[in-house]
C-alpha cells in the first residue's frame, strides 16, 4: 500500500499550482477541460473560401479533437473509469454477501407437526417452522477461512503479469519487506494472531447483528466506520483536523441514536437496541483494525497485504475450530448438518472474499475514494431489495437515521482543502458565463476572450470584456 502523500489522488492529481495570489487568465493560458473553453463563432462555424482556409479549419478541428482525446484517455481519466467499475463491484459484493448471510437466518426448509393444548384431536395439531440455522460464529469462521486465497490469487496474477517474476522472487519480496523492518518470525506471528482475533471479533459482531436487524440497517450502521477511522487517525496517527468531518461524526452519531429507538414497544426496542449496538461495535472494530494496521505494520505492498490476509485465514482455520465445536455441542448455536444451506453459505463466503479483495488490492488501479464510496452506495441498493422482496418499510426515525448516516459518510469523505475546490468550481462557472456572453456579442469576430483577474485570498473576481480594438465594454 502506498503513502497518500506520495501518490496522486483524485483530489490531488499533481497539477501545477499558482504561486501568486492574483492570477490573470488570458487567451494564452486558458484551462483545458470539457467546460473550461468555449469556441467562438468564427472557430465553430468557419466557412472557408479557399484551400488554405479549409486546411486551417481542419487543423483547428483536429487540434480540438486531439485535446478532447488526451483529456478523456489520460491516466487520471482511466483511473476514474476503473474507479466507477470498482464502486459497482464493491457495492454488488457487499449487498450480495450481506443479504446472503441474512437469508441464512431465514432459511427454514422443513415444517414439523406440533401438538398444542390438552386435547388429542386433530384440530390441536398445527405446522410449526423449525429453526435450522442460527450460527453466527460458525458463519464468521467459515467466511474468514476464504481469506487464505489472498496470496495465491496475488501470486498467480504476478506470474501472468507482463513484468514476469519467478515464484521465488515473488515470495522473497513479500517476506523481505517485513524482515527489513525488523520483524522476527515470532513477533510477526504474534501480530498476525492479534489481528486475526480482531478480524474475527469484528465480523462476528456484524453477522450477529444481521440476525436481529434488517440488512439495510446493518449496512448503514457499518458505514459509520469511516467516521471512526477519522477520529482514531486524528488521535493516534495525528492526521489533519478538518471541521466538516467533526460535523460528519455528529450526524452519524445522531443517525445511530435514531436507529436505536426506531421500534416501539419494550420488547422490540430492547432487541433493536442490541442489534444496533452490535453493528456499531462492528464498525468501531473495523476502524480499530485499519488504524492499528497502519500504526503497527505501516505502509505495506500488495504482496505484503496478500500474505498478511492469507496468514489470518490460516490462523483462523487452525486455532478457532474448537470454539465452533464448543458452541455447537453446548447448543448455543443451532446447526443441523443434514439441512445446512451450503449454496447460500458458499455464496456469502465468495462475495465476502470479492469485497475484501477489491477493498485491499484495487488501489493499484484506481483511487481509494471509489472503494470507500462503494460502501455507502450499497445502502440504497440494499433498501431497494428489502422493499421489493421482504416488504420492509422505511419511514420515521429509521429513514431519518439512515439519511443522517449517509450524509455524514459523504461529509467525512470531503478532502482537506475542500473550500479550494468549491472556489475553483465557482470560478469556472463565472469564466464560462463571461465567455458565452462575449461570444454572443462578438459573433463573426476573431476570438478575443475576456480577461479575468482573480484574487485567491479575497475571492474577488473582476472581468473586462474587450472588443477587438481593445476598448473595454
Amino acid at each position: 500500500m502506498k503513502v497518500e502523500n506520495d501518490v496522486p489522488t483524485i483530489f490531488n492529481p499533481r497539477k501545477p499550482r499558482l504561486s501568486q495570489s492574483n492570477a490573470v487568465l488570458t487567451s494564452d493560458h486558458r484551462p483545458y477541460g470539457p467546460f473550461s473553453h468555449v469556441l467562438s463563432r468564427s472557430e465553430s462555424l468557419c466557412q472557408p473560401e479557399d484551400v488554405e482556409q479549409v486546411e486551417q479549419c481542419q487543423r483547428r478541428q483536429l487540434g480540438i479533437f486531439k485535446r478532447l482525446k488526451n483529456k478523456c484517455c489520460s491516466k487520471h481519466a482511466r483511473k476514474v473509469y476503473y474507479g466507477l467499475c470498482v464502486t459497482f463491484f464493491v457495492t454488488a459484493s457487499w449487498v450480495g454477501a450481506t443479504h446472503a448471510i441474512k437469508y441464512l437466518y431465514m432459511y427454514h426448509p422443513t415444517k414439523y407437526p406440533v401438538l398444542t393444548g390438552s386435547g388429542f384431536n386433530f384440530s390441536s395439531i398445527h405446522q410449526q417452522t423449525l429453526m435450522t440455522y442460527n450460527a453466527p460464529f460458525f458463519t464468521t469462521w467459515f467466511c474468514t477461512n476464504w481469506t487464505v486465497l489472498f496470496f495465491p490469487l496475488y501470486f498467480f496474477c504476478q506470474l501472468g503479469s507482463p513484468n514476469y517474476q519467478t515464484p521465488t522472487d515473488i515470495l522473497g519480496e513479500s517476506v523481505r519487506n517485513f524482515r527489513d523492518r525488523g520483524f522476527t518470525a515470532a513477533h510477526f506471528l504474534t501480530r498476525c494472531c492479534m489481528f486475526c482475533m480482531l478480524w474475527v471479533f469484528t465480523n462476528y459482531l456484524y453477522i450477529h447483528a444481521l440476525s436481529i436487524l434488517v440488512a439495510t440497517d446493518a449496512l448503514a450502521l457499518f458505514a459509520i466506520n469511516v467516521c471512526c477511522v477519522y477520529l482514531l487517525s486524528w488521535v493516534i496517527l495525528h492526521d489533519q483536523f478538518v471541521g466538516v468531518r467533526i460535523v460528519a461524526v455528529i450526524l452519524c452519531s445522531t443517525g445511530v441514536a435514531l436507529l436505536a429507538y426506531m421500534d416501539a414497544g419494550i420488547t422490540n426496542k430492547k432487541k433493536t437496541m442490541t442489534g444496533v449496538l452490535l453493528a456499531a461495535l462492528a464498525a468501531a472494530g473495523s476502524a480499530v483494525y485499519k488504524v492499528m494496521f497502519k500504526k503497527m505494520i505501516g505502509d505495506a505492498t500488495y504482496g505484503q497485504v496478500s500474505l498478511f490476509f492469507s496468514l489470518i485465514g490460516l490462523l483462523n482455520a487452525a486455532l478457532l475450530w474448537p470454539v465452533c465445536l464448543v458452541l455447537y455441542f453446548s447448543e448455543i448455536e443451532i446447526l443441523h448438518w443434514d439441512r445446512l444451506p451450503w449454496m447460500i453459505l458458499l455464496s456469502a463466503s465468495t462475495l465476502s472474499l470479492v469485497a475484501n479483495l477489491l477493498g485491499n488490492l484495487s488501489v493499484a488501479f484506481t483511487y481509494d475514494i471509489f472503494i470507500t464510496f462503494g460502501l455507502i452506495t450499497a445502502v440504497p441498493v440494499s433498501a431497494a431489495i428489502d422493499i421489493t422482496i421482504h416488504d420492509v418499510q422505511f419511514y420515521g426515525m429509521k429513514l431519518a437515521g439512515i439519511i443522517l448516516i449517509s450524509i455524514g459518510f459523504l461529509l467525512v469523505m470531503f478532502p482537506n482543502n475542500w473550500p479550494e475546490y468549491i472556489f475553483r468550481l465557482l470560478r469556472n462557472i463565472i469564466l464560462l458565463s463571461h465567455s458565452a456572453r462575449w461570444s454572443r456579442k462578438n459573433r463573426g469576430l476573431p476570438p478575443n476572450p475576456p480577461k479575468v483577474e482573480i484574487d485567491y485570498r479575497t475571492g474577488y473576481i473582476r472581468s473586462h470584456l474587450r472588443s477587438p480594438s481593445g476598448r473595454v465594454r
